[in-house]
């Protein structure tokens, strides 16, 4: 362990609350889930923050970090604390349930609003689909499944802090995969649903969603493509 340590602010309390400072022993290759796992573990055992895999599948550890929604068991404290302090707070637009954890439940039921799920066409005594990976439909559904609903997209969006209706990147992301999946039998419910007063048009393409999206999707595109499917079905008078 080295001798040097790391100043770290740490949200206690829900949404009224305060920073903690504590100085944690800094050591080669640490995440900022390892600062907050060794203040939980050994400074402040009363300290409430959510994790699972620690290995960047899961999702579940995504917190504030330096002002900006991070996926904490793959960042590296050497890349957000070079001058050797941290302040780490809960995932901004969700309500805070104590300290670092917060509740998703606005988060996951905006996926069910956007109708985010897959409707089948076929039976289980139907054959296999075949779809092509070269299909230009496939390539635009592929390039936005990898989602693991971590809420970083959802926490950095300016829109949703302004617009509680709005459904989000992550929701929309996901309807739009599902619209370019051939496979699935309900586009036309779902394009209904996306078109509201918090549904696509309403994302105004500020990029953050993109820009610190942990697995490195394009939600904002994913939106975009929305938008003129929407736009689309209205001039048909499908929506």
């Amino acid at each position: 362990m080295s001798s040097e340590t790391i100043t770290v602010e740490i949200w206690r309390g829900k949404e009224e609350g305060e920073f903690q400072t504590y100085q944690v022993p800094r050591m080669e290759s640490q995440t900022v889930l390892d600062i907050v796992t060794y203040v939980q573990r050994n400074l402040d055992p009363g300290l409430s923050y959510r994790f699972a895999c620690r290995v960047g599948v899961c999702g579940s550890c995504a917190m504030t970090v330096n002002g900006k929604p991070r996926w904490t068991c793959r960042t590296h404290i050497d890349k957000v604390a070079g001058d050797g302090t941290l302040r780490i707070q809960p995932l901004r637009n969700l309500p805070v349930i104590r300290d670092l954890a917060v509740d998703m439940t606005d988060f996951f039921e905006k996926w069910t609003q956007a109708k985010a799920q897959f409707v089948p066409t076929a039976t289980r005594a139907d054959d296999f689909a075949q779809v092509s990976p070269d299909d230009p439909q496939r390539k635009e559904a592929s390039a936005g499944i990898e989602c693991i609903n971590c809420g970083v997209c959802y926490s950095a969006c300016d829109t949703v802090a302004w617009l509680g209706d709005y459904l989000g990147p992550a929701a929309l992301n996901r309807a739009w995969t599902l619209h370019n999946d051939v496979r699935d039998g309900g586009r036309a419910e779902r394009l209904k649903a996306i078109s509201g007063s918090g549904g696509c048009q309403a994302c105004h393409s500020h990029q953050s969603c993109f820009e610190l999206c942990p697995k490195h999707l394009n939600p904002t595109a994913s939106i975009a493509g929305l938008k003129r499917a929407t736009v689309k079905a209205a001039l048909k008078g499908e929506i």
